[in-house]
Formats: C-alpha cells, structure tokens, sequence
C-alpha cells in the first residue's frame, strides 16, 4: 500500500481522463479505447509515485474486470443470441406481430409500459432489451419511429423493473449498503420512481404524437410485413421462445444459462422452422451473425446483426473502462475524492446532490454500475445517519442515480450493453431516456425541500450510535 495521494494529483489524472475522452469524441469521432488507456497510464504513474506498488495495482485491475466477468460473458451470449434469433425468425416474428398491433402515434408509449412490466418480471433491463427490446426496435423502424427514440423507451421502461424489481441485483445491493430493508427500499423509491415514470409517460405521448400514422407509415409497414411474410415462415409459435426465457429468468436461472437456452431454442426454430443448416447456424451465423438478403434494404439492415464477434469492440470498451476504475479504486484515489466531498454538504439537499453527483461520477470513471452504488453507499451511510436520515433515503438516492446514469455512459457496462444490443450509440439515444434523465432530477427536488426525506425518531437514532461503538469495539478486538 502507498501513502494517501493529495488530491490535486487525483484531479490531474481526472482531468486528463475527461479532456482525452472529450477531445476523441468530439474531435477525431475515433474509438476511446485508447483514451482510457492512456488515462489509466497516468493514474498508475500518480499512483507509483505515491508509494503503490505496479503489482498491486495489476490486482486491482483485475479484480476490476473480474467483477464485471459476468456482464462480458452475457455480451458475448447475447451476440450468439440475437444472431440465431434472427435466423430462427423469432425476431421478424415478433417484428411482424408488432407491426401489427402498434401504430406510431402509440407505439413510445407501449413500448415504455412493455418494457416496465417485463423488467418487473425480471429484475433485469439486460434481459429486458435483449428479448422484447430488439424486437421493438424493429417495430419501431417500421412504423417510422427514429431508432435512437424506440431506444430511449425500451431503456426507460427497461430500468424502472430493474430499479423497483426485488429480483434485481441492484435493488438488493443498493439497501445492503445503505443499511435497510429490501422492501423498505422499493416502497421508497415508488415516490421518486412513480412520478418520473409518469413525467416520461407524458414526454413519450407528446413525441409519439408528431409520429401518428399517415398513409405512408401504413404503406411502409405494408411493405416490411410481406417482405417477413415471403422471406421468413412466421408463426406464433416464435413467440414462445422469448417467453420461454423471460419465464426462466422470473423463476431465478441464472442469466447465462437462460440465454443460453434461449440460443438453444434459437438454432431449433432455425432449423425446423426456416429450413437452416445446423452447422451454418451453430458455427457462422453464431460467430458472424446473421445475414438478411432479402432484397429489401431497410430490412436488410435492420436483421444484418449479431453473432460472438459482434461483441468484440463493446467488450474491448468495457475492459479498457474497467483498467482505469481498477487503478483509481485500488489506488484509493476514488475514496478521498468522496471525502472532499463529503465536506461540502452543509444541508440535507447538499448532501443529496453530492451523493448523486458521485454516483453518476462512478459510472463514469468507474465504468461499472456496481461501485456507483457499493462506494458513495459505503461513504455516505454515516454522513446520512448523523443527520437523522433513515438509510431508506439513501439507498433510494443510490438507485435514482446510480443504477439510471449507467446505461447513460457510453463506456460503461450498463452502456455498452444496451448500445451493442439495440444498435443505438449510447450518445444518439441518451436525450430520449427519460426516466433515467428526469428520476435524479426528482430525487435532487425531493433531498432540496425535504420532501419524504423520513428522519429517525430519538430510539432509531441512539439505535444506530450503540451499532456505531460496537463497530468499533469489534474492530479494535480483531486488531489485538
């Protein structure tokens, strides 16, 4: 372990990770793979400088990327995924069945309900826009609905189960570090989380209604439905397979195993229903993806995706993301950062502010949805209690800002995923995430008038001291 490093040093590595960042996409619209690399450089020399040894840091690193092992295996799923999806025709399936119960003027709306209650189920936007999501991006496209809009939706109805589901791992991990109950923390966050979802339901009606069907739409859709119609066998039997997996996600398989029986299910439709050879669906179209030649354009591009190399440049993202959080976290660079912090809240509304920022800051920095929640979470607990705030409050906070602002960042893995899976950059579909944008906002209103920010009572609150000394006591024991 090194010495504590002053924090105009860590700002320095900040600083050069922010305008590396900036200046790559801005100016040269080049990968930041390199940019984060570079950043990471700088942290570590910071860092050596300060008495932290390379091998430690090293450790750091990949403990980092090892932490996020799950989330790089389910890209790499979901690539093979939606590759034999598209062949087994369960997504122009669900393509052409959409096309016909949706209409424009709707369809944002719909797709933001769809998406809630599937998270709901769920626990998981992953899940959520891997299944319904890339089927409704298609619907979308046919309907005349710009992508980056459809994307927003699906996300903003994605994250609402993922945020309020007691089967999310965020939902659980947010209470965990805040100190209270699971579903004292979700009744909590239906008072933030209920009037953004309405906020966004509102904002997708007004952008849904400048998108109300004309003749033109009808006739666009007309022309997709016959090209899935002569192009793909379409049954409703298509449908069972992503129900299938939303079903075994709702009774606890674990996330690989579900998708991968959801690819299972895949290359079987392929091939009893469409007529594809085994051998090309398990070995090309799984690594290559799938490619339409329908002879239609738009569609053509639409169903040209997928497979295990699909993924190669998202998860490249994520590591390179995750080497700088690695150095940073290791370092302890994050932690004092948090400290200074700390110092400038001097009201309830301050301190509330100071924890979103540092949430969304996480995501950034930190690329990684887990630590915006487990670090501010583990920092601010104490910070919240000594102004009689139940810890309810603050894990709402960390759920209204830390688990929405993750599929926000481009190199994060909440990002990245939904990017790599709907085909949206994350940049182009950002400004239509309502729910992820307007929910923070809600919570920073709430912390500012001291709207249900609940206190403790006297008992509670001398409750926590004792916590606190026996803390202690136990902590000097085991140093004996």
């Amino acid at each position: 372990m090194g010495k504590r490093i002053p924090l105009w040093q860590i700002l320095i590595v900040l600083v050069v990770l922010m305008l590396l960042l900036v200046w790559t996409i801005l100016f040269t619209g080049g990968y930041v793979h390199i940019a984060l690399i570079v950043a990471a450089i700088v942290g570590s020399i910071v860092a050596i400088a300060n008495g932290f040894k390379w091998s430690y840091l090293e450790k750091g690193i990949i403990t980092n990327i090892g932490r996020s092992m799950q989330a790089i295996l389910i890209l790499f799923t979901v690539g093979i995924l939606i590759g034999t999806w598209i062949a087994g025709g369960i997504v122009p399936a669900m393509i052409y069945y959409g096309l016909m119960i949706m209409s424009p003027g709707i369809f944002l709306v719909a797709t933001c309900l769809i998406c809630s209650i599937v998270s709901l189920a769920t626990g998981s936007s992953w899940t959520t826009a891997g299944t319904v999501g890339i089927a409704l991006i298609g619907v979308g496209a046919g309907l005349g609905i710009p992508v980056e809009m459809a994307a927003g939706a699906i996300i903003s109805g994605a994250y609402f189960g993922d945020k309020m589901s007691p089967l999310s791992d965020t939902t659980n991990l947010a209470p965990a570090m805040a100190g209270s109950t699971l579903f004292e923390h979700i009744r909590h966050m239906i008072l933030t989380t209920g009037p953004s979802l309405v906020i966004a339901l509102i904002l997708f009606g007004i952008i849904g209604m400048g998108h109300s069907g004309g003749a033109s739409d009808m006739s666009q859709v007309e022309v997709l439905m016959t090209t899935m119609r002569e192009n793909f066998y379409i049954s409703p039997l298509l449908i069972i397979p992503p129900l299938l997996v939303i079903a075994m996600v709702v009774f606890k398989v674990p996330a690989i195993p579900g998708l991968l029986g959801g690819v299972a299910l895949g290359v079987i439709c392929a091939v009893a229903f469409q007529g594809a050879d085994l051998g090309e669906v398990v070995t090309l179209i799984g690594y290559d993806g799938f490619v339409s030649e329908t002879g239609n354009e738009f569609v053509d591009s639409l169903l040209t995706r997928g497979g295990f190399s699909s993924m190669y440049y998202s998860i490249g993202l994520v590591i390179c993301a995750l080497t700088i959080g690695g150095v940073l976290d290791s370092s302890n660079m994050l932690k004092i950062v948090c400290e200074y912090l700390l110092k400038l809240a001097r009201n309830t509304g301050s301190l509330v502010l100071i924890t979103i920022i540092t949430c969304i800051a996480m995501n950034i920095i930190a690329a990684d949805q887990y630590l915006s929640i487990v670090i501010p979470g583990r920092m601010y607990k104490e910070a919240y209690e000594d102004r009689r705030l139940k810890n309810k409050n603050l894990s709402r906070v960390l759920e209204d800002s830390g688990t929405l602002t993750s599929a926000l960042v481009p190199w994060n893995t909440c990002g990245t995923y939904q990017a790599t899976t709907l085909g949206v950059p994350t940049l182009a579909y950002l400004p239509y995430c309502f729910l992820n944008l307007v929910n923070p906002l809600v919570s920073l209103f709430y912390g500012f008038t001291g709207i249900t920010m609940e206190k403790m009572t006297e008992e509670e609150y001398q409750a926590v001291l004792r916590q606190r000394a026996l803390d202690v006591e136990l902590a000097n024991k085991s140093m004996e």
